[in-house]
């Protein structure tokens, strides 16, 4: 049986990939016929040599391997899957492209555009239908057993975790702690406790283990060399969890130190390139978007002229990255003076917790409220964008007096831009108070890609009409 995330599965992935791409290039060699003669510079009908049917599915089987497009622990989530096949096919059409200068040059530009982008639509196309049909036929995927060893706040964390991925054939086999044999109920999930620690050897090969994750609290590190020594002559793969797992305010990643493996506890959370692609991408959109709200803005100015006095630009003190300040921009919403009420606003949930937001604010003025209800008031940001001090998706910039009452490992949310919409506020919006909205945040940080980025775009406007939490 075919099976997701195996050996035959990603064979059959290359070879479905080799023969679209054959098939882009013969329909675009047939579609360039459409396009008027005058547009294309061409002199008659557009031919591609013989040899171009043998060089391009090597290149494109070569490059998607060199870049591990059918590695699956590349590609268990769809977004990454579809980052890195992207890439891949850029990168396969670049090489393409030289090859063609060297060697080709009569060689259609248009057939090469239509190519490259019919290509690239195919083989995301049939990854997303393949993954709809996978979760809606529940075909069985390449299973793979998990056993956790530790079933503290650690192992909990990676328990939840291998739950998210079922479908991805993950199955979570049960805890072993140091407690006798039971089953606990936990608040996200029922914990199955199948031993003691010293019985992995018995409970794997019992429970036909697959994969076990030691996810021991640091007091109990001593025992991670009895575990692989006991395990070392079965065919199981062992993996450790650092217990700087349950702290989020590390992004630990592993690297090589002089050729010694290490964990560097402070990698930043985006790299040069991340960075670079982010700004580029909001420079743009930011720059198109402030053209086509334009005339909105304008009719809001005036609407808060003539309902209160006043400006109707209101200008705040904000945290950005790194915990610089700058002043942020909205359109006005409350009433002059508002910020002198802050205090007698602020309250706190009965555990203790900062609740900052809320609805029926009697500072709100009429329009203000139309305006916060539809997020029309965060339009003056997209100026933040593209001076700098903002991106368009990002953690939401807090008030100074706010982030002074952070406990440190939430201050981990300001190592990217902070953003006009993020994954906090297409998650709840202000229905969450700080302490946990500050989670949500920290989960984009250790999860950033530019499709993320699109992803919480693409959402936010069906956010934005409910109005769920925006007050």
């Amino acid at each position: 049986m075919l099976r997701r995330f195996g050996v035959n599965y990603a064979i059959f992935s290359m070879a479905t990939d080799i023969l679209l791409t054959c098939v882009a290039l013969f329909a675009a060699l047939r579609l360039v016929a459409y396009i008027p003669l005058h547009l294309t510079n061409l002199r008659g009908p557009a031919v591609v040599m013989p040899f171009i049917y043998l060089v391009v599915p090597v290149l494109w089987g070569l490059t998607f391997l060199v870049l591990s497009v059918y590695d699956p622990k590349r590609v268990y989530r769809v977004m990454d899957e579809l980052q890195i096949v992207t890439i891949a096919t850029v990168a396969s059409a670049l090489l393409f492209a030289g090859l063609l200068f060297l060697a080709h040059r009569d060689f259609s530009r248009w057939v090469f555009i239509i190519f490259v982008a019919l290509d690239l639509v195919l083989l995301l196309g049939w990854r997303v239908m393949v993954r709809l049909l996978f979760r809606i036929s529940r075909v069985p995927t390449a299973e793979h057993r998990v056993l956790i060893i530790g079933a503290g706040d650690v192992g909990q964390r990676v328990g939840t975790m291998i739950r998210d991925y079922e479908s991805m054939g993950l199955t979570l086999a049960g805890f072993l702690d140091e407690v006798t044999p039971r089953v606990a109920v936990d608040q996200d999930f029922v914990l199955h406790v199948l031993g003691r620690v010293e019985d992995v050897r018995e409970v794997v090969q019992r429970s036909n283990i697959n994969d076990v994750v030691i996810a021991l609290p640091q007091r109990d590190y001593a025992q991670i060399n009895e575990l692989v020594l006991a395990l070392h002559d079965l065919p199981v793969q062992v993996r450790v969890v650092p217990d700087y797992f349950s702290l989020a305010l590390y992004r630990a990643s592993v690297e090589d130190f002089g050729g010694l493996p290490m964990i560097n506890l402070r990698d930043p959370a985006l790299n040069d390139v991340q960075r670079f692609v982010k700004r580029l991408f909001d420079l743009t959109l930011a720059g198109i978007l402030t053209l086509i709200v334009l005339l909105p803005m304008v009719i809001i100015t005036v609407l808060i002229k003539l309902d209160t006095k006043g400006s109707t630009l209101f200008r705040q003190q904000r945290v950005g990255e790194n915990g610089r300040l700058f002043s942020m921009y909205k359109f006005r919403s409350m009433i002059d003076g508002a910020d002198s009420m802050v205090e007698g606003m602020t309250e706190h949930t009965d555990d203790g917790h900062l609740l900052f937001k809320k609805a029926n604010d009697p500072r709100v003025t009429r329009i203000g409220r139309f305006l916060r209800h539809t997020s029309l008031d965060e339009l003056p940001q997209l100026f933040n964008v593209l001076k700098g001090d903002m991106s368009l998706v990002g953690p939401r910039p807090e008030l100074p007096w706010l982030v002074g009452q952070y406990e440190p490992w939430q201050h981990k949310r300001l190592a990217v831009p902070q953003g006009m919409t993020g994954w906090w506020q297409i998650n709840g919006r202000a229905d969450k108070p700080l302490h946990l909205h500050t989670e949500e945040d920290l989960y984009y940080v250790q999860n950033y890609s530019l499709w993320m980025d699109i992803y919480i775009l693409l959402k936010t406007p069906w956010v934005v009409v409910r109005g769920k939490g925006a007050y």
